[in-house]
């Protein structure tokens, strides 16, 4: 069994996906590669091949997050599992070195995670938006730790939400024990949000690891990133039961907060905060609120205006019951 394998679900990646291998074939730490590739056309898995990839093939109508991330794993052969998606690259030689090392940081820890940080050509409103989240994650920029006591075990899915709930397999790894104990469940959206919730609740801990950084960011234009946050709250109703208020004073003094922070992230990094720039910043933060609304209300809307409004164009609405986990809370911590 090797040590650790990089495993990566791909469909069509090209240049993205090409970026993402060499920065792996530059890593200091030792791994096998695993592809697992979904009907690409554009010769996603014979570039994975020439990089030493071991490459599974499944048609289109058999991925799914959950599912096919479980198949991943289930094939590598490290003891450690890291999982990025094709346009997720790594920032430098030593990420799988410090994805790793959030496992040396407790011995409960079941999974791992870092950060995503804006490409050099990101929209200014886009760096904004991941450099705040992921910042607010380790103000001081040291690796965290999150678990939940045996007493906390129990709360209801919905105060999990936030830091304490949130993990991404964009940018992870995961201890292969803590996966046969605790695998991926099998659902059409925020798999990794579920398995986070999983794993805590059966006593692992989850560690953020702020040096372990990917390249990863998207440009959308004002629909699809409406459409982006669609899904996101979609599968935030879906996971936690959140329904964004939509009242006409909380959206104002959301958007009038958003806007102010915004303007001063802009002071200090010299870019001029012109009209133009600060309306770019505007739409992106209004269409991100509209989509959060319509999205926490999937629920209650036709599947034909679900498709519509999904950049992933789903349909479906499917509820989970995270207060009834697969996995039951331990008698005893892994650490023990």
């Amino acid at each position: 069994m090797s040590a650790v394998t990089v495993a990566i679900p791909v469909r069509n990646g090209g240049t993205l996906l090409e970026r993402t291998l060499k920065a792996l074939a530059r890593q200091s730490v030792e791994h096998e590669l695993l592809v697992c590739d979904s009907g690409s056309s554009d010769g996603s898995a014979d570039l994975a091949r020439a990089h030493g990839a071991r490459v599974l093939e499944i048609a289109p109508e058999q991925f799914s997050h959950g599912g096919t991330r479980n198949l991943l794993v289930r094939e590598a052969t490290g003891a450690h599992v890291a999982l990025l998606t094709q346009d997720a690259e790594p920032a430098d030689e030593r990420w799988l070195e410090s994805l790793l090392a959030g496992f040396d940081l407790a011995a409960d820890v079941g999974i791992a995670y870092g950060p995503y940080r804006p490409r050099p050509d990101a929209a200014t409103q886009v760096r904004i938006e991941l450099e705040r989240w992921f910042d607010s994650l380790s103000p001081d920029g040291t690796p965290q730790v999150e678990r939940l006591r045996p007493d906390e075990r129990a709360l209801p899915a919905l105060e999990l939400i936030g830091r304490r709930g949130f993990f991404t397999d964009a940018n992870a790894c995961m201890s292969r024990e803590a996966w046969e104990r605790v695998p991926f469940r099998e659902v059409p959206y925020a798999e990794d949000r579920v398995l986070a919730i999983d794993m805590l609740r059966a006593g692992y801990a989850k560690a953020f690891v702020p040096r372990a950084a990917v390249l990863h960011s998207h440009d959308y234009t004002t629909m699809q990133e409406l459409r982006r946050c669609f899904d996101e709250w979609r599968g935030l109703r879906e996971v936690y039961g959140w329904r964004e208020p939509a009242g006409p004073g909380h959206l104002l003094r959301q958007l009038r907060g958003q806007l102010g922070q915004a303007r001063r992230e802009l002071a200090p990094t010299g870019i001029a905060t012109t009209a133009t720039t600060f309306a770019t910043v505007s739409r992106h933060h209004v269409a991100r609120l509209v989509g959060a609304v319509l999205g926490s209300r999937a629920d209650l809307l036709p599947p034909a205006a679900r498709r519509r409004l999904s950049l992933e164009r789903r349909a479906g609405f499917a509820a989970l019951d995270l207060d009834a986990p697969v996995a039951q809370p331990s008698t005893q911590d892994p650490a023990e």
